[in-house]
């Protein structure tokens, strides 16, 4: 195995660059093994404004399975008429800008699982943890996937060892500092992504190999057939709804000075995922309108294999060296940064809705926040082990990307929906739902994940194992409908057989406090 000793160093320089950035923001959080404060560490103490709002909302989104999986699904799978999670993780933030942000900021939260907490208890504030947490790791495993995939191109590693290297690189920064590095570091990402990607447009364009992308606009841009059109509603649904229930984006919200700082860089995230993705459909054009004969690749067209190293294999033989270079060093660096916002997010949560509401019933005292803060940082590692595994083992960065906002969408969504605007569900409904959600969801199969389908929905395709019905939709429907329902009938009951303790009250009052704050 030949390594690319000019790769490595450019790989090197741009690690460097971040980690820098990010000791040097860590120094606001001091260092400090004691005293450590939630907010300084999680929130970077609700300072954060329009300006390094817009650049860590853009970035955190605009990772390494955001580019890398728009340059694939473009070239390779479906064409840019398929490639529907830019424009829906964008309108996603607009959504979240207009509806969420401003009850969720003003009342104070720390995470995305507080209201539940608050208005759910302490069962369904651990069970809710779960579709989230495996949703970051998720998306931790698409980003750990495609900076595999750029290393492997650069430095010639296997693909696997690429992976388990980043993912210690990741996790090393991770533990370095709270959302203080995050944000600072997002900045860097952001301009080293902007210049490397349109660096290699025109020089990838101009290339002999490849024709004219306006002359082969039928292969790229793809086509959307009748029969997939419930499918194809039904993903663009999960990426606009599944996109709002995530720590990552009410990491920083919830850090904003103001809900109208919040609100703004929502707005202007959402700009920012659309304006990044532009590079990477151009790529996905290039790689799709290249004979790969007349390069040094060695095929006459992209093996199916590789369909997850289409960005770097575009960048490394249809770009000059230099230039290949300065686009892999800059996009594996990006999405390096992109890691620590999904696995700090999943520790936040697990420190403080898990951890500290667990210790605080077992041992009738709550915990400090220094210890918060630690067991954060041991979560850190487990999570990034866990996103390490998946991005191994599943194939497709794209469809990792999709996966993310699966079970967020099904189960997470309605939750949201109704702990915000609906005032009388209660912790019976919400475990209801919780538990028919999954039930339906999981019913419905996933091949990626190597599960049947239990229940063939109409116009299921035999051949391929794939559901053309929205049943993603319908899962999520039946979860909210079963939330609502379940609640309304539990109030029915005499107090007597209200064994949770939903309708004391104690409980009423806290609920009704808590309800104040949101409107």
């Amino acid at each position: 195995m030949s390594v690319d000793i000019a790769g490595l160093v450019s790989v090197i320089v741009f690690y460097v660059a971040i980690l820098v950035v990010g000791l040097w923001a860590a120094r606001k959080t001091g260092f400090r093994t004691k005293n450590l404060k939630i907010d300084d560490v999680m929130l970077a103490n609700r300072s954060i404004g329009v300006f390094m709002g817009t650049f860590t909302m853009t970035a955190t989104w605009v990772g390494g399975g955001y580019i890398n999986g728009t340059t694939e699904v473009v070239a390779a799978a479906g064409g840019l008429v398929w490639c529907q999670a830019p424009v829906g993780y964008a309108i996603s933030l607009i959504f979240g800008g207009l509806f969420f942000s401003d009850k969720m900021r003003d009342s104070g939260f720390t995470t995305m699982l507080d209201p539940f907490h608050w208005k759910y208890g302490d069962l369904m504030n651990c069970l809710l943890y779960l579709p989230a947490v495996c949703g970051d790791i998720f998306w931790s495993a698409a980003i750990l996937a495609a900076l595999g995939a750029s290393l492997k191109v650069i430095l010639d590693m296997n693909l696997e060892l690429a992976i388990i290297v980043s993912a210690a690189i990741a996790c090393v920064y991770t533990l370095l500092g709270g959302l203080y590095s995050v944000a600072y570091t997002d900045v860097i990402q952001l301009i080293c992504m902007f210049i490397g990607l349109w660096l290699c447009i025109p020089f990838s364009m101009t290339h002999d190999a490849v024709k004219p992308i306006t002359s082969t606009s039928s292969v790229w841009l793809g086509e959307l057939n009748t029969r997939y059109i419930a499918n194809y509603i039904d993903f663009g649904l999960l990426l606009i709804c599944g996109g709002i229930p995530w720590q990552v984006y009410w990491q920083r919200a919830l850090a904003a000075k103001s809900s109208q700082v919040a609100r703004w860089l929502s707005y202007m995230g959402s700009v920012g995922c659309i304006l990044m993705a532009i590079p990477s459909v151009l790529m996905g054009a290039v790689a799709a309108s290249t004979d790969w004969n007349n390069t040094d690749y060695g095929h006459s067209k992209i093996s199916a294999n590789d369909t997850t190293l289409i960005l770097p294999l575009v960048m490394r033989y249809l770009c000059p060296p230099a230039v290949t270079f300065i686009g892999l060093g800059a996009v594996s660096a990006a999405v390096m940064s992109s890691t620590d916002s999904s696995v700090l997010s999943s520790s936040s949560m697990f420190a403080r809705n898990v951890f500290g509401v667990m210790y605080a019933r077992i041992h009738k005292v709550k915990v400090s926040e220094t210890a918060q803060v630690w067991v954060m940082r041991l979560a850190q590692v487990v999570i990034t082990v866990l996103a390490c595994y998946m991005a191994i083992s599943v194939s497709s960065i794209y469809r990792l990307w999709i996966l993310c906002s699966d079970f967020v969408y099904v189960i997470l969504f309605p939750q949201l929906v109704c702990v915000m605007y609906i005032r009388d569900t209660n912790s019976y409904g919400s475990f209801a739902a919780f538990v028919l959600g999954l039930l339906f969801r999981l019913l419905g199969g996933d091949a990626s994940l190597g599960i049947p389908a239990a229940i063939k929905y109409p116009w299921y395709d035999e051949e391929s194992n794939t559901q053309l019905f929205p049943y993603r939709t319908l899962s999520m429907l039946i979860s909210m409908v079963t939330l609502i329902t379940v609640s309304f009938m539990m109030r029915l009951l005499p107090l007597s057989l209200d064994k949770y303790g939903c309708f004391q009250v104690s409980c009423l009052l806290l609920i009704n406090t808590v309800w104040g704050m949101h409107v």
